[in-house]
């Protein structure tokens, strides 16, 4: 039975909310209570053969409030590949439960690595075997993302192991380009890319456009698995001018969390080529003691809370705000076209992030030359209240005059065209115009995903980033990877060679 909130009388602990979550030793399905308690957000749930387990949900409340008023409820999926029998998590995938489309794909082409990370997910020596889809099976995975309704995905990640271990990786990004993926991602640590520019020429000319590039840190102590690799890649990056990068930190309590700002600095000193730092915070995998998970647990607020104190409030914590805040664009623009558009409705907590541009010594973040509060409540207020070509017509010249009223001129940086980069988005439909941003800026994002300690089911009912495997599921990222005897290792074991063949 869950727990009645407005009965929760624990000292000095405020109830939040109520859902559900696993025990860590035993999987079983669990109420729990996410509560505040000290000013931070914490979940907890009992298991009557394990006891209790308490873990940091958000590391402060007041951050969290915020951003769970854009919370949404709207189910953006009609087909499904797996029925509803054991309850979610344990019925992917994708399951009549879940409630969004695939805003990104990943398809693990190798579990090979040419590197152990000790906090990695997976890797084939650790595996014991070898997972390499062929491309006919890759193929159909592509094909089944591409057939999700009544949304295609359009957004891949080609993902491993490292991915350029494989022989044939051009003709896997061909293949993406084939099968209609307008957005292609390697996710890569960039050792081989580093030192082998004729091989990064072809992943781009293939059709690669975006290097998820692993980057725990600027320091050698930090980051030394590809700490040596990075400026070749960069450099490579530039003489082919056509391939961004996104930095991709993973940030551990102790271990390089001290170097958030400086990670900053570096994406603004390379932002020629580096578009985007996407700051993940650890997924502690495997049974952990409590100390150590308290040592080494990082969330969402915390790295907020560290940029803000390394840039001295240049970017700030009101800069950031959750990916589902674009559901109002999503529903705006599918009430204008009258067609289903690409919806982000993940849940509030999983992400967040801020487009910051560098006007010669200042950084400044688009929210504070874009009101995007005010604007969001216009686009909601007008939202499904479009009929017909004159309606459009009328609006158009509405929102033309209104927009104006959004953006502070003497705030924005002298070069930037915001308001024709949100009118073609708004009116014209025309989303390249959203380029002209990442041309022109640092995306600032944190995306944390979860591990048995402060697992919420709602949260991967929601889930955006999905895994395709070749027995025809597509499975939600925090079910793939955080139950992978349930889903990825079980998954690529059957598809396997044995490590000695």
């Amino acid at each position: 039975m869950k727990i009645k909130l407005s009965e929760d009388k624990t000292n000095g602990q405020k109830p939040i909310h109520e859902t559900n979550s696993v025990c860590p030793e035993c999987l079983r399905i669990l109420n729990a209570r996410i509560y505040e308690e000290n000013g931070r957000v914490m979940i907890s749930k009992t298991c009557p053969e394990h006891g209790e387990f308490t873990d940091v949900y958000w590391s402060d409340s007041e951050i969290y409030y915020k951003t769970k008023k854009w919370e949404r409820n709207k189910r953006s999926l009609e087909v499904f590949n797996t029925k509803v029998d054991k309850g979610c998590p344990f019925d992917c995938g994708l399951c009549e439960k879940h409630e969004n489309h695939t805003g990104l794909a990943n398809i693990v082409v190798t579990n090979k690595c040419d590197l152990n990370c000790w906090y990695c997910f997976f890797y084939a020596e650790k595996a014991g075997y070898v997972y390499e889809p062929t491309l006919e099976q890759i193929k159909t995975m592509m094909k089944n993302l591409r057939g999700e309704k009544p949304i295609a995905c359009n957004a891949l990640q080609l993902t491993g192991g490292e991915p350029t271990m494989r022989d044939d990786l051009v003709d896997i990004i061909k293949m993406a380009k084939e099968e209609g993926f307008e957005h292609i991602q390697l996710n890569t640590n960039g050792i081989n890319i580093g030192n082998d520019y004729e091989l990064f020429k072809k992943l781009n000319k293939a059709g690669a456009g975006v290097l998820y590039l692993s980057f725990d840190g600027v320091s050698k102590k930090t980051n030394p698995k590809n700490h040596d690799a990075v400026p070749k890649v960069l450099e490579n990056a530039r003489k082919t001018k056509k391939m961004n990068i996104v930095l991709v930190p993973t940030v551990i309590g102790g271990v390089n969390d001290f170097e958030v700002g400086d990670i900053l600095d570096f994406g603004f000193k390379n932002n020629d080529v580096v578009k985007g730092i996407n700051y993940q915070p650890v997924s502690i995998v495997g049974r952990m003691p409590r100390k150590q998970r308290e040592e080494m647990r990082i969330t969402i607020p915390d790295v907020i809370k560290k940029i803000e104190e390394h840039t001295n409030g240049m970017i700030g914590r009101d800069d950031f705000y959750p990916i589902p805040y674009t559901g109002v664009f999503s529903d705006f623009i599918e009430s204008l076209s009258g067609k289903p558009q690409y919806d982000l409705n993940t849940h509030f907590a999983c992400g967040m992030g801020t487009y910051v541009f560098k006007d010669e010594d200042k950084l400044i973040p688009i929210t504070r030359f874009v009101d995007v509060e005010g604007l969001s409540e216009f686009l909601r207020e007008n939202t499904g209240k479009i009929n017909g070509r004159v309606d459009k017509v009328v609006f158009a010249s509405k929102l033309l005059y209104k927009l104006n009223g959004f953006i502070d001129n003497s705030k924005k940086p002298s070069w930037l065209d915001i308001y024709g980069i949100l009118l073609d988005t708004l009116v014209k439909h025309d989303y390249s115009s959203l380029g002209k941003l990442h041309d022109n800026s640092l995306f600032i994002g944190m995306m944390h995903f979860m591990d048995l300690y402060n697992y919420d089911i709602e949260r991967v009912e929601k889930c955006v980033i999905h895994y395709a495997t070749p027995d025809d599921r597509i499975i939600p990222f925090c079910a793939f990877n955080v139950f992978p005897e349930i889903y990825r290792d079980k998954s690529q074991k059957a598809f396997s060679t044995s490590l000695k063949k």
